[in-house]
């Protein structure tokens, strides 16, 4: 049974790295100091170069502009459904921590020997689980209720938050090294561990509160990842459904056990192996960290973290964890280990197999596995994957010598000949008699990365982009700031428009009703009419061909 409990906390682990991952879906990316505002009639854009030329799709009312959020992309619910899911394995995660594990016997006894009937003893543990998911929930809605929707959208991509989840999530995985002990004041938990003993459900109210204080060394870090998950996805109802999920996969147990106490006698004792798993978070924690410094030094092109650094840091991260489970390196509270069981075994092999795939990607391999977490291939220095592919610059008239707007700081993926401004794309498209692709893609977008290493690469996907289409990237996350003559105030919001980012996304927003990444839509340059329907991430390269190639065929019949 302790073998079964092992591989269960391992698949654990690794799923909810898995969950943490899938779980970034389509970036919702707005603008930091721009608030969507209610019109009560359609207006005009802005006279700047972009919205002088553009006619907006349709009119904006209180009513779309509350759903702008996610227009075109995922839906809400699977986001939603994404955050749960985190949370719920999370929630087993913690339960197997050093803090919680020790505990399951001792809470169930207090239900089986308090004198009451089995009857009772069931309702007052179901009582103890509800009150634990309440304690959850509500921390979640004070996050909500504190930050607001604006401010929890905002995160995933301000450089200030970026870099303070990045030392958030650092400082977790150091208490987990051992390093330290995040702990909440003991007078709070004594305090609470007397109210608990008032009896009845204000008694078992307190009795949970007191478990989630007592355990705070342990989930805290838990917590604090998965609300930083949550709140960098933008959702509204995030941090509560994740707390949900936290609590009801801790709660069960509980319950489960209290219903049916002989189920006790199966737990495996508690021992190093509850050490080890908390180191092993320590290490993923850690690893994520680096992904929140990625999204500042994109923003702010500060060119210091590129892929190779990433993936070097990555390399040694889980190069250190493999060596950790085959028992070479050591940390405190580790139990001396005489002999490897078999799940560490077979773990270590998974993450050093892991480690030595990443390897290669350090001369330019694409990864797909991971390319979400990756900084783009772009910022690769030394690449021979990228340089295999064909894509050339196509030259009109007018191009011959002409450096690109925007060129200076971001980089076209894949040898692809690409735009980084609307109106300059515009013109050219309109020259050389091509569809035109918006990207509106981002810094921080994972799925934006994910799209461009393993969709666009495939052979009758890359053909067209590469010389059916006309591509023009706009990053709404970037940082850059405008030149003075270009700044503006948005008549969609209200707000100032002073960054690149500010002023691609404040574009997307008001003229296709959307702001999440990636977004693509295909346009007729002669009169910037959209050929389909605008699609968000599309992992299927057949049909995400289908979708270029209908517009493509839709334009050469018009003209």
């Amino acid at each position: 049974m302790r073998l079964i409990t092992k591989i269960i906390t391992i698949l654990f682990i690794s799923g909810w790295m898995a969950v943490t991952a899938s779980a970034q879906t389509d970036s919702l990316i707005p603008y930091d100091d721009v608030e969507f505002t209610e019109l009560t009639e359609q207006q005009p854009l802005q006279q700047d170069s972009v919205a002088a030329s553009a006619e907006p799709e349709t009119s904006l009312t209180a009513g779309n502009a509350a759903t702008l959020q996610k227009n075109g992309a995922t839906t809400d619910n699977g986001s939603l459904w994404a955050i749960f899911i985190a949370g719920f394995i999370g929630g087993f995660a913690a339960l197997l921590m050093p803090c919680i594990f020790p505990m399951l016997p001792l809470t169930v006894s207090f239900f089986t020997k308090s004198g009451h009937t089995k009857g009772k003893a069931v309702i007052q543990a179901i009582l103890y689980g509800l009150s634990i998911i309440v304690i959850y929930v509500l921390l979640g809605i004070l996050i909500t209720v504190i930050f607001g929707a604006d401010a929890l959208n905002s995160l995933s991509t301000n450089g200030i938050f970026n870099f303070a989840f990045f030392v958030l999530l650092v400082v977790f995985a150091f208490s987990f090294f051992g390093a330290f002990e995040l702990s909440l004041p003991a007078s709070l938990a004594n305090k609470l561990d007397r109210n608990a003993d008032r009896g009845g459900l204000l008694g078992l109210f307190f009795m949970a509160a007191t478990l989630a204080v007592v355990s705070f060394s342990c989930t805290g870090p838990i917590i604090g990842t998965l609300l930083v998950q949550a709140a960098t996805m933008g959702e509204l109802l995030g941090p509560a459904i994740g707390m949900l999920g936290f609590a009801l996969a801790l709660a069960i147990p509980f319950t489960l056990f209290a219903m049916f106490p002989s189920l006790l006698k199966s737990l495996p004792s508690s021992g190093g192996w509850l050490n080890s798993v908390k180191i092993t978070l320590g290490f993923l924690e850690l690893a994520l960290a680096l992904k929140f410094l990625s999204n500042v030094d994109l923003a702010y092109h500060w060119n210091w973290f590129d892929r190779e650094v990433f993936l070097a840091l990555w390399i040694i991260i889980f190069g250190y964890l493999g060596f950790y489970l085959l028992g070479k390196l050591r940390f405190p509270g580790d139990s001396p280990m005489a002999n490897i069981s078999l799940p560490r075994m077979v773990l270590s092999m998974a993450v050093l197999s892991f480690t030595l795939y990443m390897v290669p990607g350090l001369w330019g391999a694409p990864l797909k596995s991971i390319s979400a977490f990756l900084p783009p291939q772009a910022t690769q220095d030394f690449d021979l994957y990228t340089s295999s592919f064909g894509g050339t610059r196509t030259v009109v008239n007018g191009e011959i010598g002409k450096t690109r707007k925007y060129s200076e700081i971001f980089h076209a993926p894949l040898n692809l000949d690409v735009f980084f401004d609307y109106e300059e794309g515009m013109e050219y498209a309109k020259k050389a008699g091509k569809p035109v692709m918006l990207d509106f893609t981002g810094h921080a977008c994972v799925n934006c990365r994910k799209m461009e290493a393993s969709v666009w690469p495939d052979k009758g996907v890359y053909r067209l982009l590469n010389e059916e289409l006309v591509i023009i990237q706009l990053y709404v996350d970037d940082k850059t700031a405008l030149p003075t003559e270009e700044q503006y105030v948005s008549t969609f919001s209200g707000k100032n428009v002073r960054t690149i980012g500010n002023k691609w996304s404040d574009f997307q927003a008001s003229r296709y009703n959307a702001n999440s990444q990636p977004y693509y839509v295909l346009l007729d340059p002669s009169n910037e009419e959209m050929l389909v329907k605008p699609i968000g991430a599309d992992y299927d390269p057949k049909s995400y061909y289908s979708f270029l190639q209908s517009a493509i065929d839709r334009y050469k019949n018009k003209n």
